[in-house]
């Protein structure tokens, strides 16, 4: 057995009787034809312990149900057969129903002893309607009835109780809720993490964080993601393993009446039986009416679908999943990020908006014996009848007063970030209290980036109106603005659309003495103190004096460059970045003379623009020899602007009419001009 660990100590001591060593689970599920959660509602009920002697015992009770209740292949008739010679027999299926109009009465279907006409009671139905729709797991009796068997037609099998396999205990949350207050957010991370059996200490932060995403719909209602990415890393696990308030449609044809409504009978589909509908291998999804993609666009959008006159709300959400032939590297050269999606919507930009969030499946590795955990989680159906009842909650205001989104966000972009963040925080925080500012802000950044990722590609298509994607924004009142990126589109050796921090600037060198010219990131932190410090080791001497020559003119213009902040008063911390073979970093003191304000004023540079130049001891500025191939390494480094000395106007004739299309040129008088058009609006 596994070394119990903090995790697994605490959860214990809080959470007694809700606990499953996720290593019998994974036993019991390769060896029995069950999803996982129908394995952890018995280890749950017979096994919910830390003492090896009672989860010993129970597991030999378990091990006797599987056996004796779950139908491998080849095993029909022996089931029937038990059923006939004892008058019932006791087994675990999926069960569906439908409405015979032959006999004018339901009849059940069994797969797993291949029965399609089972009898079944209209009460069994009408307490059970899921059986309707996509069908659930129970523990069923099967009864035979020798009499009927006789009878021209008869059905002889008829189901005379069920047990759904899912908790029926409504309290749930509150247990839930006060061991979450014996943990801190990463610990209570990891415990989810464990109960959907991955062992977080084997992920990285960005896995961690496709992972908590991925958990979002089963606890947001109306929330629609798309995930795709690479084969195996368990896109479906969560939606057809873990909840049976989930329900996975697999690739092929989806009927508008099993999805939404059926109009000859009026039974209600998918979307309002189940808390998430999961489209598995969605590249070959379509509808069987033409108008298919435009009701489920409609429902994505308002969460309502139309019967005829009536108009019918649900609040399942909705998960497209599939797979990239390509890596996404190749797939953003050769087109967008929807690509595999069906042609229906693959192209559709009203389609994109109304996705919350587009998971990057990339991220999330391929599950292998590594990441599996053998640690304790929470049971299956506990922690999915907790995420079910946590749809009826919202976290949207614990964002009240303490983030403000920045300008590029429209507001279905603000919509669809509330609710990714509203998901996270309510996996972290089962109540609303004490909602901390880091554990805020991590949820905004992964809900900015997973939307942003969405508008990238509609801008990709083309589409004017999706043009702004620079995501923002500002923790508290005073807070400095940050922009989030969506990692697949940076180049570490290129300089993103996106504003940097406050005190970072984009730089390049002209070189000289037989160094090449060579493209630099300053990066400048203020603090309490005085002076500047470089960081280096060692200190590039080209790099120190034209650092010198910025810090002197911040002394000496102070209140034209800063107002009444006093410079003198804080410490720099500066750390040079070379991107190129060019390492001496000379005459970019202009670059540095920003990055110095910035990091004081608490403002950011303009995203993809580059400051060159460099300014003397007086504040004069010195003349740029050879601007032409400087402006080529921006455009070629990804600049979308540069801004240059005034005196270089007149040597930019030689520049081609291509290079000048491809880049913004704006020019700078003084060190104040230069500010003024460096810091954002």
């Amino acid at each position: 057995m596994t070394q119990l660990d903090d995790i697994d100590r605490k959860a214990a001591a809080c959470l007694d009787g809700y606990l499953v060593r996720k290593d019998l689970v994974r036993t019991f599920s390769r060896q029995y034809p069950v999803p996982t959660y129908v394995v952890e509602f018995l280890l749950g009920r017979y096994c919910a312990s830390i003492d090896p002697e009672e989860i010993n015992e129970g597991l030999e009770i378990v091990e006797r149900q599987l056996k004796s209740r779950t139908v491998r292949a080849g095993e029909e008739e022996l089931f029937k057969a038990r059923a006939y010679r004892d008058g019932d027999v006791k087994l675990i299926d999926l069960i569906t129903a439908r409405l015979d109009k032959n006999s004018n009465s339901f009849v059940a279907t069994l797969p797993s002893l291949r029965l399609t006409d089972v009898r079944i009671s209209d009460e069994l139905v009408n307490e059970h309607e899921r059986m309707l729709t996509g069908g659930f797991y129970a523990e069923i009796t099967l009864a035979y009835d020798a009499a009927i068997a006789q009878e021209k037609k008869g059905r002889p099998f008829g189901i005379s109780a069920l047990r759904e396999i899912q908790l029926s205990k409504r309290d749930v949350l509150e247990t839930l809720a006060a061991a979450r207050r014996e943990f801190n957010s990463e610990d209570w991370k990891k415990l989810l993490f464990r109960s959907i059996g991955m062992e977080p200490d084997a992920l990285s932060q960005r896995q961690k964080d496709a992972l908590m995403l991925r958990m979002v719909p089963l606890v947001e209602r109306n929330y629609n993601m798309v995930e795709l990415g690479p084969r195996g890393t368990g896109k479906s696990h969560l939606f057809q393993q873990v909840s049976p308030y989930a329900h996975l449609i697999s690739g092929g044809k989806a009927t508008v009446a099993k999805m939404f409504v059926n109009n000859s009978t009026g039974q209600r589909g998918l979307v309002c039986q189940y808390d998430v509908v999961c489209f598995d291998e969605v590249s070959g999804i379509s509808f069987d009416q033409k108008d298919g993609v435009n009701i489920m666009k409609g429902y994505m959008e308002s969460g309502e679908f139309s019967r005829g006159k009536e108009s019918i709300r649900a609040d399942g959400s909705i998960v497209l999943v599939g797979n990239f032939d390509v890596d996404v590297e190749h797939q953003q050269r050769i087109g967008h990020l929807f690509g595999p999606m069906p042609v229906e919507m693959r192209d559709d930009t009203a389609f994109m908006d109304r996705i919350h969030a587009y998971l990057p499946g990339w991220d999330v590795p391929k599950v292998n014996k590594a990441l599996l955990t053998n640690h304790f989680g929470l049971v299956s159906d506990f922690l999915s009848e907790c995420w079910s009842q946590l749809r009826n909650e919202s976290r949207i205001s614990s964002l009240q007063g303490r983030v403000y989104f920045g300008g590029a966000l429209s507001g279905r972009d603000t919509n669809a970030v509330q609710k990714t963040v509203s998901g996270l925080l309510k996996l972290l925080y089962p109540v609303a209290e004490n909602v901390s500012d880091a554990d805020i802000e991590w949820a905004v950044r992964v809900a900015l980036e997973a939307r942003r990722r969405v508008k990238e590609q509609q801008k990709r298509i083309g589409a004017a109106e999706f043009r702004n994607t620079h995501f923002s924004y500002t923790m508290g009142d005073d807070g400095v603005e940050k922009f989030v990126a969506t990692p697949e589109l940076q180049n570490e050796n290129s300089i993103a659309g996106d504003p940097l921090e406050p005190g970072q600037v984009w730089s390049i060198s002209p070189g000289g003495e037989g160094e090449n010219p060579g493209l630099f990131r300053i990066e400048v932190n203020e603090g309490p103190g005085s002076g500047v410090r470089i960081l280096n080791k060692p200190v590039p001497p080209a790099f120190k004096e034209s650092m010198g020559y910025a810090e002197q003119n911040l002394y000496a213009r102070a209140t034209q460059l800063v107002g009444d902040k006093d410079p003198r008063h804080h410490e720099y911390s500066v750390q040079l970045r070379a991107f190129d073979a060019a390492k001496s970093g000379s005459k970019i003191g202009m670059g540095a003379l920003v990055a110095l304000c910035t990091a004081l004023l608490r403002r950011t540079a303009r995203g993809g623009l580059v400051i060159v130049g460099e300014v003397n001891l007086g504040g004069s500025i010195e003349t740029l020899h050879s601007p032409v191939p400087i402006v080529e390494m921006a455009v070629e480094k990804g600049a979308t602007a540069i801004l240059m000395p005034v005196a270089c106007r007149r040597q930019l004739i030689d520049l081609s009419d291509d290079m000048a299309t491809r880049i913004d040129i704006q020019f700078y008088s003084d060190t104040k001009d230069a500010l003024l058009k460096a810091i954002t609006e």
